[in-house]
């Protein structure tokens, strides 16, 4: 769809180009030359605008090609980003080139505007920096779950300036649940402080556990064993394509702080179903504790 979009604009860049050649060669051979006295200057304009809607075409060339491509999405809108930037950039070059006649009034002019803008733009060159290492070095990328400083969230845009992150948590929500709640944030915050990537670039899973409580009286190899069926049985259903042996959940016991037993169980789980994943396991492990009271006792008032 998106390559379909851009064959009008493409068809328009070869028309500009074409015309504004076809001026500057008119007046090379007096082909036709109205304001003539003013030729080298439309001239110069023509070869200006002719270079722009070249540079624009390969842009548009490129995109169309990357919208096609068969690679990640990450990576497709990694590579327009760039591609958009090193466009603008050339634009930019050209004007400036197009404005001061003489190479060396160009760079004094191109200096003395850098010095200005670096000073007056110091945070949004640093964001702009940051940008740059997040594309190459990938700390982390849209769709991944990261936690940067105290925010935690879903990575729905990687801009220039800016990240923007779907809140999980945040102040009205418990779990890893989504507030509803959207996030923006300099780029610049990642060279001065930690990433959390939760989603990671080599394994689906991170970690997580969940706590029953039982009393001291309960059998521990049945509620070891209950808890692993449960836990076993959701990894099969959710992620039948994978081997459990590479992340086999384990069963540990503690003593809580009021004095009863903790049964715990960790398990491997992707970072957006922590919560749905923690509930199908309470849901299929408590109905598998409840159906042999005798095996298993749970806290009641000051029984343990």
């Amino acid at each position: 769809m998106a390559s379909t979009d851009r064959t009008p604009k493409t068809g328009m860049y070869i028309a500009v180009i074409i015309i504004s050649f076809g001026i500057y060669i008119s007046y090379d051979f007096n082909i036709y030359t109205p304001f003539k006295e003013y030729g080298a200057t439309i001239q110069s304009i023509a070869s200006t605008v002719g270079l722009i809607a070249i540079v624009l075409l390969l842009n548009a060339i490129l995109l169309g090609w990357i919208d096609k491509a068969d690679t990640l999405h990450v990576n497709r809108y990694n590579l327009r980003r760039v591609i958009r930037l090193v466009t603008v950039s050339i634009v930019l070059i050209i004007l400036i080139s197009t404005l001061f006649r003489q190479p060396y009034s160009a760079l004094a002019g191109l200096g003395v505007i850098s010095l200005i803008l670096g000073f007056a733009l110091q945070s949004p060159i640093t964001s702009f920096i940051a940008w740059l290492y997040i594309i190459f070095r990938k700390p982390y990328q849209v769709g991944d779950r990261v936690q940067i400083g105290d925010e935690k969230g879903d990575v729905i845009e990687i801009s220039y300036l800016d990240t923007i992150i779907k809140e999980v948590r945040g102040d009205y929500i418990g779990n890893d649940r989504n507030s509803g709640r959207i996030i923006y944030f300099p780029n610049s915050l990642i060279l001065s402080g930690k990433v959390i990537n939760y989603s990671g670039q080599f394994v689906p899973f991170i970690w997580d556990e969940t706590a029953v409580q039982i009393s001291y009286t309960s059998d521990l190899k049945f509620v070891e064993e209950s808890l692993l069926k449960a836990t076993i049985q959701d990894f099969k259903e959710q992620y039948p394509e994978r081997d459990i042996k590479e992340h086999e959940p384990i069963v540990y016991f503690r003593v809580n702080v009021y004095a009863w037993l903790e049964a715990v169980i960790s398990y491997p789980v992707e970072p957006t179903d922590t919560t749905g994943r923690r509930n199908r396991i309470l849901q299929t492990a408590l109905s598998l504790l409840n159906a042999e009271p005798n095996k298993v006792g749970f806290p009641e008032g000051t029984r343990r």
